[in-house]
């Protein structure tokens, strides 16, 4: 959605000056290097713990560069800009969350259902995270029936989980995504699986993830932050892909209108156009949705 971002960033944001972005997700670079490449005396702050990730960025955005600060930490640790001596308040913040495209094409990150790889999950591999395979090689099955539920809004949660329980008292271990891809496949009847129109594993992967790395809370205290830092009438721009995710988006913009910190610029989420979801079928999920706070119009 870098069309979207871009209109509400040139709208809201002077192209001629000198704005202050973050961009909380870096990744490859995209949105960064195109930002920079619409605002020309802008500069950036780019958030990502994920070294590999900013290896990427740093080739993208190569032409810019002297224009761009790069941080390898957690957006959850933005709010810190703030007590920089001197810090003029962001123009734009832009949020683009889940798992990028270049981690799944990595099995060794073991964020893929479609490649076998290590069963890991962490964003930050060097961090401090569990390892999914190590979640799984713990948590009884209520424990794994809620994650699933909660996290993955997966049905057959409970079946899943005892499925893995059961494995691991056989002496099973699940080390890799093929082992749970296959556990997984083996548990839930073929006429569930054709019924449920995607890969019957993909609910299960995004809850892990999103247990492993603790996104949601993230994704909560990464606003309270964005909040803070941003100017008088700087812009919040959040890309989420499922529904828990923009659940707390809109919660959180509706808490800080009534809050007086300013207003929502989306009453409705916006969506991909067909044209994107045709380039881009991961995208099909995406829900953007973003806040001017108050002081400026």
């Amino acid at each position: 959605m870098l069309g979207e971002v871009l209109g509400i960033l040139r709208e809201h944001v002077g192209e001629d000056s000198e704005a202050v972005f973050v961009d909380a997700t870096l990744g490859a670079g995209g949105h960064a290097r195109a930002m920079l490449e619409a605002f020309p005396r802008s500069r950036l702050i780019g958030f990502d713990q994920d070294s590999s990730a900013r290896d990427a960025a740093s080739e993208s955005i190569f032409p810019y560069i002297d224009r761009v600060r790069m941080e390898g930490r957690n957006f959850r640790e933005m709010y810190l800009l703030g007590d920089e001596e001197g810090w003029p308040g962001a123009d734009g913040i832009l949020f683009d969350l889940g798992v990028s495209g270049m981690q799944l094409s990595t099995p060794e990150r073991g964020f893929s259902y479609q490649e076998d790889g290590p069963l890991d999950m962490r964003m930050d591999p060097g961090g401090e995270a569990e390892p999914a395979s190590s979640l799984l090689g713990r948590y009884d099955a209520r424990e794994l029936t809620v994650i699933f539920r909660e996290y993955g809004e997966e049905r057959y949660a409970f079946q899943i989980a005892r499925s893995i329980v059961r494995f691991r008292e056989r002496g099973g271990r699940l080390e890799t995504t093929g082992d749970l891809t296959r556990l997984i496949r083996a548990t839930l009847p073929s006429p569930v699986q054709r019924r449920m129109g995607t890969h019957p594993a993909r609910r299960v992967f995004q809850a892990l993830r999103i247990a492993v790395n603790s996104e949601l809370d993230m994704l909560v205290e990464g606003l309270e932050g964005a909040r803070r830092i941003a100017g008088e009438g700087g812009v919040v721009v959040v890309i989420s892909y499922h529904s828990l995710e923009d659940r707390i988006v809109k919660r959180t913009f509706l808490r800080w209108g009534q809050e007086g910190s300013g207003r929502a610029l989306t009453r409705r989420p916006l969506t991909p156009s067909d044209a994107e979801v045709e380039r881009n079928r991961s995208s099909r999920s995406a829900k953007l949705r973003a806040f001017k706070m108050a002081g400026a119009e």
